[in-house]
């Protein structure tokens, strides 16, 4: 019997915890590629994308591969008590990986949209670029971030293939949605339930939408009234 209730409350949970584990990664990621020069910044750029592009079943086995049992590093996470493969840990860790690449390109944005003169002003003021970043840069960033937290949160809700194959589809452990709603279509008794998890889909998935259109609305309302105190200031000059 699948449980509906736990494929809700796992992918939510899953998917907040992902797009939490993923905000200061997403940030870091961000603002370098957006303010820092550095060799190699399209090599990265392209890394950050790769889930985007990659198919997701080829991202879980390339997450497979490095995080199995068998590997380095999934087996130095196996003896410290966090294995990864057919885990809840492995279903947050295909959330994030496929949901990282839109985080990142929006808090990228997000940075870029920044006028510098703000942060310059601030450093000549004697502030320091950390102290500046906390309370000029990231303010101003704020609901571009939280758009790409929104839209990461979503994405993660969606995730199917790289779910499948890293973590499995297992009942009350890794079944999300998803997986769910893929279970049911081979028991004939399961169209209640799927259609159930469909709306909720939907719902989830409308929800999440809304709020970014409103947080990337938000932003540029705050991005044309800067361009607006601006030109008025020049003009009083």
């Amino acid at each position: 019997m699948i449980d509906a209730a736990a494929a809700i409350r796992l992918s939510l949970e899953s998917a907040l915890v992902a797009t939490l584990l993923g905000l200061p990664l997403a940030v870091a990621l961000g603002y370098a590629l957006a303010r820092v020069p550095f060799r190699g910044k399209a090599i990265v750029s392209a890394a950050v994308v790769g889930p985007l592009v990659l198919p997701p079943v080829v991202t879980g086995l390339l997450l497979l591969r490095l995080l199995g049992r068998q590997a380095p590093l999934g087996r130095l996470l196996d003896a410290v008590g966090l294995p990864v493969p057919f885990t809840l840990l492995g279903v947050i860790v295909a959330a994030l990986v496929v949901g990282l690449p839109l985080f990142v390109a929006a808090a990228r944005g997000a940075f870029e949209a920044i006028d510098p003169r703000y942060e310059e002003v601030s450093w000549t003021l004697g502030v320091s670029p950390w102290r500046t970043f906390l309370t000029v840069t990231l303010p101003l960033a704020l609901p571009g971030l939280l758009a790409g937290a929104v839209l990461a949160f979503a994405r993660a809700l969606g995730e199917f293939g790289a779910t499948v194959v890293l973590a499995g589809n297992m009942e009350g452990r890794t079944r999300t949605i998803a997986l769910a709603v893929y279970a049911l279509l081979d028991l004939p008794e399961g169209d209640a339930a799927m259609e159930e998890l469909v709306g909720v889909s939907l719902l989830l998935a409308l929800g999440a939408m809304v709020g970014y259109e409103a947080l990337s609305r938000w932003q540029r309302r705050r991005l044309e009234l800067d361009r607006v105190d601006q030109g008025a200031g020049r003009a009083a000059r």
